[in-house]
C-alpha cells in the first residue's frame, strides 16, 4: 500500500513538473511578445480606422503602441484591447499646463474618461524634444500631469516622460564618452531628477539610418543593420572595453553614460523611436524595402530574445512606425517608414507574417570596421522631422537595392509568434506539444 502510494506520488509529481515547464514556455513566449511596441502615427488621409487598427495589432500580437496625441477615436477604440498605450502632450501645448489647474484639467479631459478600459501606461510631455524653447516649459508642465495623476489615484499606473531627439547628446563615440549638449545640462539634471523620484525612463529617438545616411564612407551597413551578431566585426569602446556589433546600442548607452555624468544612474533609456524608410529620393542613401526588412527584421529578433545592450540587460524599444503615412512632410523617407501600408497590408516581411520570400542576390555591404561611427546630432534625428543632413548626390546602387522588387528580399526567419499566419502557426506547434505532454504524463 505504501509503495502504491509512493508511485502514485511519484507520477502525480512528473505531471505537475510537466505541466509547469509548458506553462513557464507560455509565459517565456508571451513575454517575448510583449517586448515589441510600435508607433502609431495619423499623419495620413488613407489610413485603417482606429478599430481596425487595433485588430491588425492585435492579429499580429503587437501589445504595446504609441500615438502622438490623446485623438478620443483612438482612446475608445483602444478599449478592452488590453494594448498597452502610451499618449502625448503635444509640444504646443507645453507652455498652457505648466501650473496644477491646466494639468488637473488636462488629466481630466484626456485621460481619466478613459482608463483604465483603455490600458494607459504612459504620458509622453512633448515630443522629440530638441528646440530650446520647448525647454523651460518641460518640466513644469511633466510636474503638474505628474501631480495630477496623483491627485486622481492614477499615478501608480501611469509614467510621466518625454523623448528626445537625438540631438541632445553632444558626444555619442565611443558610448562610454557619452555626453549631452552643456546649454542643456541645467534642464537636463531638472528633468532627471523628476525622472529618478518617479521612477519613470528616459526616452531616446535613435535613428543609425541616418548616421548612415549622412556618412556611408566611414559607417559599415553591416553595422547599423544589426548584421554583425555572432561577429567580432563592430566597434569596441576603448574605455569600458564593451563591444558593439550595431550601431543603435552603441546610441542608447551614449545616453545613460550621458546621464550618468549628470550624476544619475538608476535611470532606464527606452528606445521611443527607431526604424527604416523602405523608399526614399534619389540623394537618400540607405533607403529601401530590403534595408529596412532587414533593419526591422534584425531588431525583432533580438527584441523577441530579451536582448539588451552591453551596457544594460534589457532594452524597451518602439519601432517607427506602424503605417506609411502620405501627409508627412520632408522628403520621401519621411512617408515610408511604415511596417504596413495604409490599408492594413504589409509593406515588406519582417517576420511578422510567418511568409518566406525568395532569397536572391542581395548587394554586399562593406565590411565593417573599427573606424569611428559618428551619432552626433546632425547624423541622428527622428523620423518625424525633416532630417537636417544635406542629402547626398551619390548613387544608390552599391548600398540600396531597388525598391519596386520585394520579390528580392532576403530570407528572414519566420517568427510564429507573430502575424496572422505566424500565430496559427505557433498554436499549431502550441497544442501539438501539449498534446505530446499529456500522453507522456498519462503513460508515467
Amino acid at each position: 500500500m505504501l509503495c502504491f502510494s509512493s508511485y502514485l506520488s511519484m507520477a502525480s509529481f512528473r505531471r505537475i513538473s510537466a505541466v509547469f515547464l509548458l506553462l513557464c514556455s507560455l509565459i517565456c513566449l508571451l513575454h517575448g511578445v510583449s517586448s515589441l511596441g510600435i508607433n502609431y502615427g495619423q499623419l495620413g488621409d488613407n489610413l485603417l480606422p482606429p478599430q481596425q487598427v487595433v485588430n491588425l495589432l492585435t492579429a499580429n500580437n503587437i501589445t504595446k503602441a504609441r500615438i502622438y496625441d490623446t485623438n478620443p477615436q483612438i482612446l475608445t477604440a483602444f478599449a478592452n484591447s488590453n494594448i498597452e498605450l502610451i499618449v502625448t502632450v503635444e509640444n504646443e501645448v507645453l507652455g498652457e499646463i505648466t501650473n496644477s489647474e491646466a494639468g488637473l484639467q488636462w488629466v481630466s479631459t484626456h485621460i481619466k474618461p478613459y482608463f483604465p478600459a483603455t490600458k494607459i501606461t504612459g504620458i509622453a510631455v512633448g515630443n522629440e524634444i530638441d528646440a530650446t524653447d520647448l525647454l523651460p516649459n518641460l518640466v513644469p508642465a511633466m510636474s503638474s500631469i505628474q501631480g495630477a495623476l496623483s491627485q486622481l489615484g492614477l499615478d501608480s499606473n501611469i509614467k510621466v516622460s518625454s523623448s528626445f531627439s537625438y540631438s541632445v547628446i553632444k558626444e555619442s563615440y565611443p558610448p562610454s564618452a557619452g555626453s549631452f549638449k552643456s546649454e542643456l545640462s541645467s534642464v537636463m539634471s531638472q528633468l532627471l531628477q523628476f525622472l529618478s523620484s518617479t521612477k519613470a525612463p528616459f526616452w531616446i529617438n535613435a535613428y543609425p539610418y541616418f548616421a548612415y545616411k549622412g556618412n556611408s564612407k566611414e559607417i559599415p551597413l553591416d553595422y547599423v543593420l544589426f548584421s554583425n551578431a555572432g561577429s567580432s566585426a563592430g566597434v569596441t569602446d576603448p574605455t569600458s572595453n564593451l563591444h558593439y556589433d550595431n550601431m543603435l546600442y552603441a546610441q542608447v548607452d551614449a545616453v545613460t553614460y550621458a546621464i550618468s555624468k549628470l550624476g544619475f544612474d538608476g535611470i532606464e533609456v527606452r528606445v521611443a523611436e527607431t526604424g527604416w524608410p523602405s523608399k526614399g529620393d534619389v540623394g537618400e542613401l540607405g533607403a529601401s524595402l530590403e534595408n529596412a526588412a532587414i533593419y526591422n527584421g534584425n531588431l525583432l529578433k533580438r527584441q523577441l530574445a530579451n536582448e539588451g545592450t552591453p551596457l544594460r540587460p534589457k532594452l524597451d524599444v518602439y519601432i517607427f512606425a506602424l503605417f506609411n503615412e502620405n501627409k508627412k512632410p520632408g522628403p520621401t523617407s519621411e512617408r515610408n517608414f511604415g511596417l504596413f501600408q495604409p490599408d492594413g497590408t504589409s509593406a515588406y516581411n519582417v517576420g511578422l507574417f510567418g511568409s518566406s520570400s525568395t532569397s536572391t542576390n542581395a548587394p554586399s555591404p562593406p565590411s565593417p570596421s573599427l573606424s569611428k561611427p559618428p551619432t552626433s546630432a546632425t547624423n541622428s534625428t527622428a523620423a518625424s522631422s525633416s532630417p537636417s543632413i544635406p542629402l547626398k548626390s551619390s548613387s544608390s546602387a552599391t548600398n540600396s537595392t531597388n525598391a519596386s522588387s520585394p520579390s528580392s528580399l532576403p530570407e528572414i526567419g519566420m517568427t510564429y509568434s507573430f502575424g496572422a499566419k505566424a500565430t496559427t502557426m505557433g498554436s499549431l506547434v502550441y497544442i501539438f506539444l501539449c498534446v505530446l505532454t499529456f500522453q507522456f504524463c498519462m503513460m508515467i
